[in-house]
């Protein structure tokens, strides 16, 4: 069996295959359809876009292109921050599967919460859009609903509704563990996934990482997969290049020692986007 097909379920008991190929950053166009359709042919099963990527309609035909059937492959998309509460996120939806050529969507996720720092009533909205999605996940449309770069004390209120959210996807690298926020979906049987496991390449000219991932042969952007692995969390590594991409799921024929998993938890931060869910201005 192709090991990026291996899933891990979801509260809902609802199967996401166990590493997903990001497409932030990836320009819409011939360089998504190319990218999606190489990672299909590497073996990827599970994409990863956004509205605001502006790629969807690339990922989209990358997708129709690729010859897999609809129903084995898992498609992620999320809602932007301009197109919270109930009514602006059922047209948002609608905008996404229609610029994606699709019938569903396996997964879809508020993008970041609103917080207090820009609204008074930021509860209500993040609850407002979580209304909408609770819909489409019960109408079938949605095969599992889930949030981004939230943070604990944005998710309890959704931990309450009817339908508590099935994925956490946050920021998580060697030096950004968020180790609070995963052991809160832990504890709440929420899949954290990563965004940014190569710290949008920024791990890869760590020296320490560099040498840990040399002993087991290995290039540090599968050496960061790996760790994610291992950590229990969901990796959605990026890229536009043909050979990373394929490199890039090479991470199944090792393992990390106990020793290098404790080495690499224990890194201070060295890099990452800088976005904390609590200060973006966006």
């Amino acid at each position: 069996m192709n090991p990026l097909e291996y899933t891990v379920r979801l509260n809902n008991g609802y199967e996401i295959p166990c590493v997903g190929f990001g497409t932030w950053q990836t320009p819409d166009g011939d360089t998504a359809v190319m990218a999606v359709s190489e990672a299909i042919k590497a073996g990827y099963r599970h994409i990863d876009t956004a509205a605001c990527y502006e790629n969807e309609v690339g990922v989209g035909q990358g997708i129709a292109t690729s010859g897999i059937a609809r129903e084995k492959l898992f498609v992620t998309s999320k809602v932007w921050n301009t197109e919270r509460g109930y009514e602006k996120t059922l047209a948002a939806f609608e905008k996404s599967l229609s610029d994606l050529g699709l019938e569903y969507l396996d997964l879809y996720l508020i993008h970041w919460r609103a917080s207090a720092s820009h609204y008074d009533n930021w509860e209500e909205i993040n609850l407002e859009t979580w209304r909408a999605m609770t819909e489409l996940y019960k109408a079938g449309k949605i095969k599992a609903i889930g949030v981004s770069n939230f943070l604990p004390h944005h998710m309890e209120a959704l931990m309450k509704t009817e339908v508590p959210p099935m994925v956490n996807q946050i920021e998580y690298h060697p030096g950004l563990n968020q180790e609070e926020t995963v052991a809160y979906c832990k504890q709440h049987g929420v899949l954290v996934e990563a965004w940014s496991p190569l710290g949008t390449g920024r791990m890869l000219n760590n020296g320490e990482l560099k040498a840990i991932a040399a002993y087991y042969g290995k290039s540090v952007a599968q050496l960061c997969i790996r760790w994610c692995l291992q950590n229990g969390v969901v990796p959605l590594p990026k890229s536009v290049t043909p050979s990373r991409i394929a490199e890039n799921a090479q991470v199944f024929d090792f393992i990390i020692s106990e020793a290098d998993m404790q080495k690499i938890n224990a890194m201070p931060y060295f890099g990452g986007s800088g976005l904390h869910p609590d200060k973006v201005n966006f």
